[in-house]
C-alpha cells in the first residue's frame, strides 16, 4: 500500500510547496481541506497507508473570528503531526498553550537557534539560516511540550510533544532560503514517519499528452501562445496530442517587447505549429482607458484575452482552450479555499466565469517553473525558449504604474529595449529569473545640458529565484547598472531617472503590480 503524507492547506502561500519538498524527498503527499471530513480521512487511511500529517502556514490567527475551519479528528489520528507556522501555533492552542501577537513581527531571513539537536533536528546544525514569515508566536507551551529551538525574537520557534510524535516549527522548511528545510522535512518524513524514498513521478510528458487527448475528446483546440515558456511548453504539449486539430494562436494585445510577435511566429511555425496572430492592441488600449487599479488592469486583461482567444476560436472551429497555467499562477490568486489573493493572474482569477469554450485545459497546473524548464528540454523545446527570462502574460500592463496611455506605453518599450539588449551581453543573464524595467507615474526634476528638465522615473527590478514563491534581488555590478542609467538616460529623453529596486519576495512579489 502506497504511504502517504496528508498536507491540510490553511491558506498559506507556501502550502504547495510542503508537497513539493514530498516529492522531491519521493514521499508521496496530497493537500487536504482542514475541514476534511471524518470519512474522508477514513477513506484515505482504507486507500493508503497513512504516515503522518502536516499542518500548513496560514494567513489569519488562531484566535480570530475568521479563523480556518478544521477536523479536530485529526489530533486523534495518533500519527505524527507536523505544524508549520500557522500550523505550529494551532497545535499549542489545540493542546492548551498560549499564542499571541508578537511584540514584533518577522518576515524573510532570520537565524535558529537549535537548542536539542533530536527528532526533525537531527544532524541539523545548532545556528542555522531559516524563513521566517509570522505575525503571532506561541508565547506558553501546553503541558508534555519542550522546546527545541529559538529565534532572536520568537523564544519558542520549534516545540515537540515529549511523549508523542508531534512538533512544532515557526519558520518554513519548504522554503528554499531555509538551509536545513530538506533536513528538517526528511527527518520528519523518514525517521519521525517511517516513510521510504520510494515515489517514482513517471513521464510527465507521457502523461499529460494522453490526457489533453482525453480531455479534447476529439475536438479542436487552440492554444493561447505568449512565447514564454509556460505557454510554449503547453503548446509544444498539445500539439503532440492534438497534432492538426490544435491552433496557436498569439495575442499581441500591444504591451509586448519589441519584435515579439514575429520571432514568436517564425520560431513556433519553425517547431511544426500552426500558428496565428491576432493584433489586438487597439482593443486593449480602450478597455485600459481610465483604469489605474492594478488588479481591475489584471481582470481587464484577463477579460481581453479570453474574448479574443473565443473569436480566433470560432473562426478555426475549435471547442477547448488550452493555457500554460502554473501553480504560483493559482496559488497567488487565491485559488484554493483559504488563501489570500496576492495578485490575479490573467489567466486564472482574471478569466469570466462565462465563456464560450467547452472547457479549459491546463496541463502545467501542478508544476512550478524549473519543472516547467525540465519538461521543455524533455520536448526539445530552444534553450533560448527554455531559459529566457520570465514574462508575465499582461505584458507591460503591470511594468507601467498608473494608468496606461499610448505615451507610456512607448516609453516602456523604448526603455525595456534597452535593458534586454544590455543584459543579453552578460554571462550573469542566465543566472536571472527575471530582470526588466518599471515605468513610475513618478516624476522628478533633472537637468539636460544646462536646462532643467521634469521626466519620468524607470525602476529597474532584478531577481533570482528557483520556484517564483520566495525570490532575492540581484546585486548586479554597479558598473552594469551605471551603463543602464547612461543608456536610458541618454535616449529616452522622457526619463529623468533610474532606480534600482533591492526588495526581497516576500515582502515584494515579482511585479510591482
Amino acid at each position: 500500500m502506497k504511504e502517504l503524507i496528508l498536507i491540510l492547506d490553511f491558506g498559506g502561500q507556501y502550502t504547495h510547496l510542503i508537497a513539493r519538498r514530498m516529492r522531491e524527498l519521493k514521499v508521496y503527499s496530497e493537500i487536504e481541506d482542514p475541514a476534511i471530513s471524518t470519512e474522508r480521512l477514513k477513506e484515505y487511511g482504507q486507500k493508503y497507508n497513512l504516515r503522518g500529517l502536516i499542518l500548513s502556514g496560514g494567513p489569519s490567527s488562531v484566535y480570530s473570528g475568521n479563523a480556518v475551519e478544521y477536523n479536530k479528528e485529526v489530533f486523534n489520528l495518533t500519527i505524527p503531526i507536523l505544524g508549520i507556522c500557522y500550523g505550529h501555533q494551532l497545535i499549542a492552542y489545540v493542546f492548551g498553550g498560549k499564542v499571541s501577537h508578537a511584540g514584533k513581527e518577522e518576515y524573510g531571513i532570520g537565524r535558529l537557534k537549535v537548542r536539542r539537536p533530536v527528532g526533525i533536528f537531527q544532524d541539523v546544525e545548532p545556528e542555522e539560516t531559516i524563513w521566517i514569515s509570522h505575525a503571532d508566536i506561541v508565547e506558553e507551551l501546553p503541558k508534555d511540550f519542550e522546546v527545541l529551538g529559538e529565534t532572536r525574537n520568537c523564544p519558542i520557534a520549534a516545540f515537540r510533544h515529549t511523549a508523542m510524535p508531534i512538533y512544532g516549527v515557526q519558520f518554513h522548511p519548504e522554503v528554499e532560503h531555509t538551509r536545513p528545510g530538506m533536513k528538517i522535512l526528511g527527518n520528519f518524513a523518514y525517521l519521525i514517519c517511517g516513510c521510504s524514498p520510494s515515489l517514482e513521478t513517471g513521464d510527465f510528458v507521457e502523461q499529460a499528452v494522453r490526457e489533453i487527448r482525453e480531455q479534447a475528446r476529439g475536438s479542436k483546440a487552440i492554444v493561447a501562445l505568449s512565447g514564454g515558456i509556460d505557454s510554449s511548453t503547453a503548446a509544444v504539449l498539445a500539439s503532440r496530442a492534438l497534432g492538426k486539430s490544435l491552433t496557436a494562436v498569439f495575442v499581441d494585445h500591444g504591451f509586448m517587447r519589441e519584435g515579439e510577435g514575429v520571432t514568436v511566429k517564425r520560431t513556433f511555425e519553425g517547431l511544426g505549429l500552426n500558428v496565428i496572430a491576432v493584433n489586438a492592441e487597439k482593443v486593449f488600449l480602450e478597455k485600459l482607458k481610465g483604469v489605474r487599479d492594478p488588479e481591475q488592469k489584471r481582470k481587464v486583461v484577463g477579460e481581453g484575452f479570453i474574448r479574443v482567444l473565443e473569436d480566433a476560436a470560432k473562426s478555426v472551429g475549435a471547442e477547448y482552450l488550452i493555457q500554460g497555467t502554473i501553480y504560483p499562477d493559482r496559488i497567488e490568486s487565491g485559488e484554493t479555499k483559504h488563501s489570500s489573493v496576492i495578485k490575479t493572474h490573467h489567466n486564472v482569477g482574471g478569466i469570466p466565469s462565462a465563456v464560450a469554450f467547452k472547457g479549459i485545459i491546463e496541463p502545467l497546473k501542478d508544476l512550478y517553473k524549473d519543472e516547467v524548464r525540465y519538461v521543455a528540454r524533455e520536448l526539445g523545446l530552444p534553450e533560448s525558449i527554455v531559459k529566457r527570462h520570465v514574462f508575465p502574460g499582461p505584458g507591460a500592463v503591470v511594468r507601467i504604474m498608473g494608468e496606461i496611455t499610448p505615451e507610456k506605453q512607448a516609453i516602456w518599450r523604448r526603455v525595456d529595449r534597452i535593458v534586454q539588449e544590455e543584459l543579453e551581453k552578460e554571462i550573469f543573464y542566465y543566472d536571472l529569473w527575471m530582470a526588466f524595467p518599471v515605468l513610475l507615474e513618478t516624476r522628478s526634476t533633472g537637468v539636460r545640458g544646462d536646462a532643467r528638465a521634469f521626466g519620468y522615473t524607470v525602476a529597474i527590478r532584478a531577481v533570482e529565484s528557483k520556484d517564483t514563491m520566495t525570490a532575492n534581488f540581484s546585486q548586479l555590478p554597479y558598473h552594469f547598472l551605471e551603463r543602464l542609467s547612461t543608456r536610458i538616460t541618454n535616449e529616452v529623453p522622457e526619463v529623468t531617472r533610474v532606480v534600482y529596486d533591492i526588495t526581497n519576495k516576500p515582502p515584494a512579489t515579482m511585479e510591482w503590480e
